[in-house]
C-alpha cells in the first residue's frame, strides 16, 4: 500500500488550493503588471491581426495560441516578460471558460522566501480567536493542547502556497521556488487568473464565518477553478507551449514544516477534491451556463458538493444547542464573527483520516480503500478524496460551543445531528475507535478520560436518535459543569441520553443559522454572507481573503513519500 500513499500525496499536494494572503506591501504593488493594451509590447510578426474589438480568446495584443518570442525565463522574467505572459494566459483562459475579462490585474512573481516573509505570518487575531481556534481543532484531534493552530497554519502555508488573488486589492501575486530568478509556472498563473475573473464576472459572495460555510462556498469558487485548471493543464500538454517552474527551492530542503498537520490539510482540501467533480457533472448536463447559475444558486453545504446529486435538496438542519453551564464556565465569543463553529462532513471526515497520517502512533480508524477514491490506474487524480464514507455520511448539520474557566481551561459542547438513527450510531461507533486511538480509560457509561497527554481530557458522548452530543472538559468532574444534561453514571447503570432535541426546521437559505447574537444559541437566524471583494472575518483569522494555488515545494514530495501507511 506504500505506492498508494505516494501517488495520493503526488496528487492532493499537486492539486490543492487554499485560502491565502493578505493584501501586499506597497513594494510590491509597484513591482506588479500594470499591463493594458498599450502597455504590452507585441513583436511576433506572424501572429494573426487584432480584432477590431476585444474578442474572447484575446487580450491585450496577444492571442491563445500565439508564440511570445524574445520570453527567455532561463534568468527569471523581467517585467515586459512577464505582462507578454500575463496577456497571453488571459486570452486563454477565456479560451478555455468562455468568458471576457473585463480589466486586467497586476501580477506579482516573487519567490519563496520573500512570501514566507512578507505574507506567511499574517494572522492577526485576538486572545479570544486564538483560543476558540485551537479548542475547535483540539476537538477534531488535530492539534493538542500544547499546539497553536494558527503557528501550525503559518507553516503549512508558508512552505506550499504557489500564489493567491486578493479580491480586495484586486491583484495577484505567484510563488516561484527561486528567490534569485524566479521562474513562472504558467497553470498557477492561471489559476489565479480565473479567480480575478470569477471576481469581475460574479461577485460572488463568499461565507467565511464558519468552516463549514466556507467549504461549501469554495466547492463552486474552486471547484469551477479547479476545473478550469485542469482543462488549461490538458490545452498545455497537448498543444499549447506552456511555461513552468523546475526550480528547486531556496536553498533549503523545500519539504514539510515540522509542525505540517494532515487533519487540517485535508480539511481545507475537501472543495478542490469534490468541488471539480462538482461543478464538472453541472457542466455535462448544461454547458458553462449551467455552471455560471450556480453562483447564483449555490449549494446549501459542503455536503451536496461532496454528492452532487443531492443538489438543489434541502439544506443541512439547523442544529438547536442552548448554553447550559454553570456559572464557573464562559462562552468564547471572539469579536466580530460567529459565536460557534461547524466543521461540515468534512471536519468529521477527516478526523477519522488524520491518524492513518499521524506521526508517533500506529493504527488507522477507516481503511484507506475507503477515504481514497481509485481508478485502474490508482489514485484518481481529478477527485483523490472522497469524504463520504460511511463514518461521515448522512451528516445533517453540526454546531460547536467553546468555553473557558477562570482558569482559561477549556471545554465544548459539540452537537451533530444526522440523517438518520442508523447514521448517528454509526458515526458514535467510529468516534468509539477514534478515542480508542488516542487513548482512552471509561470511566462510566458514555464518559471517557483521555490517557494521551497532549489530549487528557474527561469527554462525554451521548447519542439521543440522530443526534450525538459530544461534552469535553479538563476533568471528569467538570463535564456537568460545562454541560449541566452530563450525568456520569456507573459502567453498569443505563446509559444516559442528551436533552431532548426539538425537530428543527433548515433556515431559510439552507445553511446552518447562527444563534441570535447575545442569546443563549437556542434561537437562531439566517446568516449573512460577506463578499469576497472585502475583507470579512475568517474562522481561522482575521484577514483580506484571498483566493490562492498550493503547490508542492521542493522536497515536499520526498518527505511525505516516506511516510509509512498503517492499516487497522
Amino acid at each position: 500500500m506504500r505506492w498508494l500513499t505516494r501517488l495520493l500525496i503526488a496528487l492532493v499536494v499537486g492539486s490543492l488550493l487554499v485560502p491565502a494572503a493578505a493584501a501586499a506591501p506597497a513594494a510590491d504593488q509597484r513591482a506588479a503588471s500594470a499591463a493594458s493594451p498599450s502597455a504590452v509590447p507585441h513583436d511576433d510578426s506572424t501572429a494573426p491581426p487584432d480584432p477590431a474589438n476585444d474578442t474572447l480568446g484575446w487580450e491585450n495584443g496577444y492571442w491563445y495560441n500565439e508564440s511570445l518570442p524574445g520570453v527567455d525565463p532561463s534568468d527569471g522574467f523581467n517585467q515586459t516578460e512577464l505582462d507578454k505572459v500575463v496577456a497571453r494566459s488571459m486570452a486563454r483562459v477565456e479560451r478555455v471558460r468562455q468568458l471576457e475579462f473585463e480589466k486586467t490585474v497586476p501580477v506579482s512573481l516573487i519567490g519563496r522566501e520573500t512570501y514566507k516573509e512578507r505574507y506567511a505570518s499574517d494572522f492577526n487575531v485576538s486572545n479570544s480567536f486564538r483560543l476558540f481556534d485551537n479548542t475547535k481543532f483540539e476537538a477534531l484531534f488535530f492539534v493538542d493542547e500544547s499546539t497553536d493552530a494558527i503557528d501550525i497554519r503559518e507553516g503549512n502555508r508558508g512552505a506550499t502556497v504557489g500564489g493567491f488573488y486578493s479580491p480586495s486589492e484586486e491583484r495577484i501575486v505567484v510563488v516561484s521556488e527561486n528567490s534569485e530568478s524566479p521562474q513562472l509556472s504558467e497553470v498557477t498563473l492561471s489559476q489565479e487568473l480565473f479567480h480575478a475573473l470569477q471576481d469581475q464576472v460574479f461577485n460572488f459572495s463568499v461565507d467565511y464565518s464558519t468552516r463549514e460555510s466556507h467549504n461549501a462556498d469554495d466547492g463552486i469558487i474552486e471547484g469551477d477553478g479547479n476545473l478550469v485548471d485542469r482543462l488549461y493543464q490538458q490545452r498545455c500538454e497537448q498543444e499549447w507551449d506552456c511555461f513552468s517552474d523546475q526550480s528547486t527551492g531556496d536553498g533549503g530542503d523545500g519539504g514539510l514544516p515540522e509542525n505540517f498537520n494532515w487533519g487540517l490539510y485535508f480539511l481545507q482540501f475537501q472543495p478542490y477534491s469534490d468541488g471539480p467533480k462538482f461543478v464538472a457533472q453541472v457542466k455535462e448536463r448544461g454547458g458553462w451556463e449551467a455552471v455560471n447559475e450556480l453562483y447564483e444558486n449555490p449549494p446549501a453545504s459542503s455536503a451536496q458538493v461532496i454528492d452532487p446529486d443531492t443538489y438543489g435538496e434541502a439544506g443541512p438542519r439547523n442544529v438547536s444547542l442552548a448554553d447550559r453551564t454553570t456559572d464557573d464556565w464562559q462562552r468564547v465569543t471572539p469579536p466580530g464573527r460567529r459565536n460557534y463553529a461547524a466543521v461540515g462532513q468534512p471536519g468529521i471526515a477527516s478526523m477519522f483520516i488524520r491518524p492513518t497520517y499521524h506521526e508517533g502512533k500506529e493504527g488507522g480508524i477507516v481503511d484507506q480503500q475507503e477515504f481514497l477514491n481509485l481508478t485502474d490506474s490508482g489514485v484518481s487524480s481529478f477527485d483523490p478524496i472522497n469524504y463520504g464514507f460511511a463514518a461521515a455520511e448522512g451528516w445533517d448539520g453540526d454546531k460547536m460551543y467553546v468555553y473557558r474557566n477562570a482558569q482559561n481551561q477549556t471545554g465544548y459542547v459539540w452537537r451533530i445531528a444526522w440523517e438518520s438513527d442508523a447514521e448517528a450510531a454509526e458515526f458514535r461507533e467510529a468516534y468509539q475507535q477514534l478515542l480508542e486511538y488516542w487513548g482512552v480509560e471509561r470511566v462510566g457509561q458514555s464518559t471517557y478520560r483521555i490517557t494521551d497527554d497532549g489530549f487528557a481530557d474527561a469527554i462525554h458522548v451521548a447519542v439521543d436518535g440522530d443526534t450525538v452530543t459530544i461534552v469535553n472538559a479538563p476533568t471528569v468532574a467538570a463535564l456537568s459543569s460545562v454541560h449541566t444534561n452530563v450525568t456520569v453514571r456507573d459502567v453498569t447503570e443505563t446509559p444516559t441520553t442528551a436533552e431532548p432535541s426539538p425537530t428543527p426546521t433548515p433556515a431559510g437559505d439552507g445553511r446552518t443559522a447562527s444563534p441570535t447574537p447575545g442569546g443563549d444559541g437556542a434561537s437562531d437566524e439566517t446568516p449573512t454572507a460577506t463578499a469576497i471583494a472585502t475583507p470579512a472575518p475568517d474562522e481561522t483569522a482575521t484577514r483580506t481573503p484571498g483566493l490562492g494555488a498550493l503547490v508542492a515545494v521542493a522536497g515536499l514530495l520526498l518527505a511525505l513519500a516516506g511516510l509509512a501507511v498503517r492499516r487497522r
